[in-house]
């Protein structure tokens, strides 16, 4: 990749000589590449970075050699930024997401979509390098990209990041404090503070809406971390003073054969510390979730006789 602008260590004939032979092209202003590597996603995020770091204003602060790429003049954000940290697949053709400081004078071309924040410097904390490169962080990127995502993928994405321990509910509520004005804020507010809550899947702030609160209901504590032996296991929903979990089952992870024994061995290390598991499936949350609450409830009344 070339950076004739930026950088003028290459001659300009040098450059015309190959565009006419068909080996480089141009991707941005002053930005060129091989032609067999045009359409790589990894190429263009590379070329994104060079053309808003060549950009700025100030032309006191291009990049040296010991420098992270693209560092001074901007960061991928957005769903690159979730891409570039494996949360998303994206197809080759996806734009690709820069965030620059208010007075860079890069701006969005073709595949290229710019952002502008106001006092963002590349080089500061909002920042951080993954795979060599820059990136708006983590919370910020997953905020900023819940408008962009279909409504199913930008839920599966912030749950996905929470679980995997990349950020925290509370990051993430931070960071939507300081954006009074995204779209769809207040359903995103609602699944942060669901998290925040312990739910760690769909089929969990399922349970939580339609089966474990409400009337009669005790206060639950979500994934509530025992150890057994060497290891920890989290249960979905703990009735503390009845010693009581509540697991809620997948449609895909329970029906494994290895893994239902491992669920067999797991309860069994439970009930040997006084604690009762009560499993309820995927199918049954979903379409008998009255009957269920019914059942809790019984379970729950039934339990704290035995213990009292």
């Amino acid at each position: 990749m070339l950076r004739w602008e930026a950088t003028g260590s290459v001659p300009r004939w040098a450059i015309d000589d190959a565009r006419r032979a068909g080996r480089l092209v141009r991707l941005l202003p002053g930005v060129y590449v091989d032609a067999s590597r045009a359409a790589d996603p990894a190429v263009r995020r590379r070329a994104a970075l060079a053309y808003v770091g060549g950009a700025t204003v100030s032309k006191s602060h291009q990049p040296t050699d010991n420098q992270v790429e693209g560092a001074g003049g901007g960061a991928l954000s957005y769903t690159t930024a979730l891409a570039i940290l494996g949360l998303l697949d994206e197809a080759p053709s996806a734009p690709v997401h820069v965030t620059v400081g208010r007075r860079s004078s890069a701006r969005t071309r073709g595949w290229l979509v710019v952002h502008r924040q106001n006092a963002f410097n590349a080089d500061g904390q909002e920042v951080m390098i993954r795979r060599g490169l820059p990136i708006v962080r983590i919370e910020r990127s997953l905020v900023e990209a819940w408008p962009l995502l279909r409504p199913r993928r930008r839920r599966e994405t912030v749950i996905r990041a929470v679980n995997e321990r990349l950020t925290t509910a509370d990051r993430l509520a931070d960071v939507v404090a300081t954006l009074p004005r995204l779209p769809g804020r207040a359903e995103l507010s609602e699944l942060i503070g669901l998290l925040a809550a312990g739910c760690r899947s769909e089929l969990e702030i399922w349970g939580h809406y339609q089966v474990f609160t409400g009337a009669g209901m005790p206060r639950f504590v979500r994934q509530r971390p025992v150890t057994l032996g060497s290891r920890t296991v989290y249960l979905d929903v703990f009735a503390e003073a009845e010693r009581v979990d509540f697991e809620l089952d997948g449609a895909s992870v329970h029906a494994d054969p290895r893994q239902r024994e491992i669920d067999l061995r797991r309860d069994a290390a439970l009930a040997a510390q006084g604690i009762l598991v009560v499993r309820f499936t995927h199918q049954r949350l979903i379409n008998e979730p009255d009957r269920v609450r019914r059942e809790v409830l019984a379970i729950l009344q039934d339990r704290g006789q035995q213990i009292w």
